[in-house]
């Protein structure tokens, strides 16, 4: 029986469009914006090989294709037919733009008529579409659809990490509990007796498997706890007869967050509470302060998806950690368990709640889906108490409870916000979707938070911002705004810090740095790029205006004060996607181009300085404004959020949280929408469409 036999009348639809109505649906999906032409030219590609493939799997893989690019694994055929208008990029009104002519028609137009077992009926291609290990360029998982290499990369990250939990009971059998009960009572003095240490819980449940977890919001002390996980582990090792350190690597994503764990983990390392400890100088010494990013750690190779470190030629290595796992996507998480040793543990920090990967997956948050609720066996918590003295919460406990739960540990308290932070109030109520709860924190008036409505014909405010930090205080109120720095206070460091001419190199070094943490102390994050209140727009905005206060000489090109954010790994420069550094003119030479110089921090948690001639920069962009996106690894002690004037598919809870979460001590929420955008943003939450979990990882 052929393909097209398949069909009866009890599976046909009046799915209207054959071949050629098909493709000019998809072309003029493409011109709208509401496809990529990827898609489009990968499904054309499919009925060329097989003419005889019905025009809904065509559909259907052009849609699932069109999903990588949004960041989902999969197509959720279940999904778009109870939402078809998701299956696209579509503005936010599901109109057509302006001067297109008649509308296209949308996904729910086109499937109207189709229901579940009829689009699977489609699917059943042999050649196109499999059900397992094959080599069709789809392969069908109950609902489900993927590409086949997206398949593979979910099938072998559920059977790496499922072979590392298989470990944990093994791994706690070997470890010696009187030894490393005493270390955890050095590592973690006991301060309050009546609440759990979650950090102390942490790092025992992390030592007892061989792939774990650590999340929580900013400020619960990620790094700390892993510093001290390390501290352990290493102390437990070396106090073997005639045993060596453990090897031990520390990655991150990006070369900024990488930079940033380079930084915080040197000052976690000198603090370690060592004093009582055996071989305390042998076991600080143990623990590694250079950080790499993970295409640096798996040797990537220019023009190729494969690195040189995988399954056949594994990485040297006892430990992996990886700081911001939220922003490792499957493809490179797949990439990373292959690489690791069978005996190597590898821990997994970062918040569960942040903005997931660009690319697709959101490996950290499905896989931290029940951290909230624990989940602990009565074994995890015998163990547990029995490590570190610590009594778990019975409402954590679930006897059902599967050894992923096991191996996820959830920081509960913030140490950089109090319980008076505005910040810490709006992100916990962000989080929870709580627009109620939204409204009653900004009605309170906390001194870290501020409310500035934008006005298109009137941009004094919002200038003021920039520049000072804080819009016009109000009559009455001059304390208003207290402490709060715009733009204007690192371009006043550049001017007045400068050195004379002639300065040593040390003096430079210092000038620069001086800058660079001035210029950290405020930041412009955008949701969007394009737009009025896009980051295109307002870094040119920003710019001139700060041209017309005097601040910078000029508000295109190379010039003095000019912050670049870095677009692309040069690792000849030694510059990350994502480095941050400012435009200086050098003592005792003009304001030509030749003079410039651009600082960046060294990136290695020193205080070092590189020095970058502009002409050397090949891919970077001016950063007055930086999407939220590109925040992620970053902190800063001023944040302004700028939020559009209506809703975009962009604006989800997760970035709201994440946009809230990089300010340190103040957060300025500007909106030219009003409130309203700020509620229906925190109403959508990020849901990616992935397999990896539709069944639990390994039973304990």
């Amino acid at each position: 029986m052929s393909y097209t036999q398949l069909f009866d009348d009890s599976t046909r639809s009046d799915f209207s469009y054959g071949r050629n109505s098909l493709r000019r649906l998809l072309a003029e999906w493409v011109a709208r914006d509401w496809l990529r032409q990827l898609d489009a030219t990968f499904a054309d590609f499919l009925w060329r090989e097989e003419p005889d493939a019905h025009a809904l799997l065509i559909l259907a893989a052009a849609l699932t294709s069109h999903q990588l690019g949004r960041g989902h694994v999969s197509l959720d055929l279940c999904a778009t037919l109870s939402d078809p208008e998701y299956a696209l990029s579509l503005p936010p009104d599901g109109v057509a733009a302006g001067g297109m002519g008649k509308p296209a028609d949308l996904p729910a137009e086109v499937l109207g008529c189709v229901n579940l077992k009829q689009w699977q009926k489609a699917l059943a291609h042999p050649t196109l579409v499999g059900s397992g290990a094959g080599n069709t360029p789809l392969v069908l998982a109950g609902s489900r659809l993927y590409l086949r290499r997206y398949w593979q990369y979910e099938q072998d990250l559920r059977a790496a990490i499922d072979r590392r939990l298989t470990r944990s009971a093994s791994l706690q059998a070997g470890l010696p509990i009187k030894e490393m009960h005493q270390t955890l009572a050095v590592l973690f003095p006991k301060v309050h007796e009546q609440t759990n240490d979650w950090q102390r819980i942490a790092c025992t449940i992390a030592a007892g498997n061989a792939f774990g977890i650590i999340t929580g919001g900013p400020g619960t002390g990620k790094t700390t706890t892993v510093v001290r996980l390390l501290a352990l582990l290493q102390a437990l090792e070396l106090a073997k007869p005639q045993q060596r350190p453990l090897r031990i690597r520390l990655a991150a994503p990006t070369g900024k967050a990488a930079a940033r764990l380079n930084a915080s983990i040197s000052g976690a390392v000198a603090n370690l509470p060592l004093t009582g400890l055996a071989l305390e100088a042998e076991i600080r010494a143990a623990i590694p302060l250079k950080v790499s990013t993970l295409h640096r750690l798996l040797g990537s190779r220019p023009d190729s998806r494969h690195f040189k470190h995988h399954r056949g030629n594994p990485l040297s290595l006892d430990i992996l950690v990886i700081d911001e796992a939220s922003m490792v996507d499957l493809e490179m998480m797949t990439a990373v368990l292959a690489a690791l040793p069978p005996s190597a543990r590898l821990v997994l920090l970062g918040d569960k709640d942040q903005l997931a990967s660009v690319e697709a997956g959101a490996v950290l948050g499905e896989l931290c889906q029940r951290a909230q609720e624990g989940h602990y066996t009565q074994n995890t918590c015998h163990w547990v108490q029995a490590a570190c003295d610590e009594l778990i919460t019975p409402r954590l406990i679930d006897s059902h409870g599967s050894a992923l739960d096991q191996a996820i540990v959830m920081l509960r308290h913030s140490h950089r916000f109090a319980a008076n932070s505005g910040i810490g109030q709006l992100a916990a109520a962000v989080n929870a979707g709580d627009h109620v709860m939204v409204d009653a924190i900004w009605n309170k008036g906390y001194g870290d938070l501020c409310s500035l409505p934008l006005n298109a014909r009137d941009a004094g405010p919002f200038n003021a911002l920039i520049v000072d930090g804080h819009p016009p205080a109000q009559t009455g109120k001059p304390n208003q705004y207290i402490g709060r720095l715009g733009y204007g206070h690192y371009l006043k460091v550049l001017r007045d810090g400068k050195p004379e001419p002639g300065a040593s190199q040390t003096m430079l070094d210092i000038w620069a740095r001086s800058v660079l943490e001035a210029h950290g102390q405020f930041q412009v994050l955008c949701a969007l790029r394009q737009g009025r209140w896009g980051v295109n727009d307002l870094n040119l905005r920003i710019a001139q205006q700060l041209q017309m206060q005097g601040l910078i000489p000029a508000s295109s090109g190379w010039y003095p004060g000019r912050p670049v954010l870095v677009t692309r790994n040069d690792y000849g420069l030694g510059l990350m996607n994502g480095d941050i550094g400012i435009t200086l003119d050098m003592p005792g030479s003009s304001d030509d181009q030749t003079s410039l110089r651009v600082a960046f921090p060294a990136g290695d948690g020193s205080q070092g300085i590189k020095w970058i001639l502009p002409s050397r920069l090949q891919a970077v962009e001016t950063v007055y404004a930086l999407t939220v996106h590109k925040s992620q690894g970053s902190e800063f002690a001023h944040v302004a959020l700028v939020l559009p004037e209506a809703m975009s598919p962009i604006l989800t809870r997760e970035l709201i949280y994440t946009g809230i979460t990089r300010a340190k001590c103040w957060f300025t929420l500007a909106h030219a929408g009003g409130m309203h955008v700020l509620k229906q943003a925190i109403a959508r939450r990020v849901l990616r469409m992935s397999g990896l979990l539709n069944e639990p990882l390994v039973r304990d």
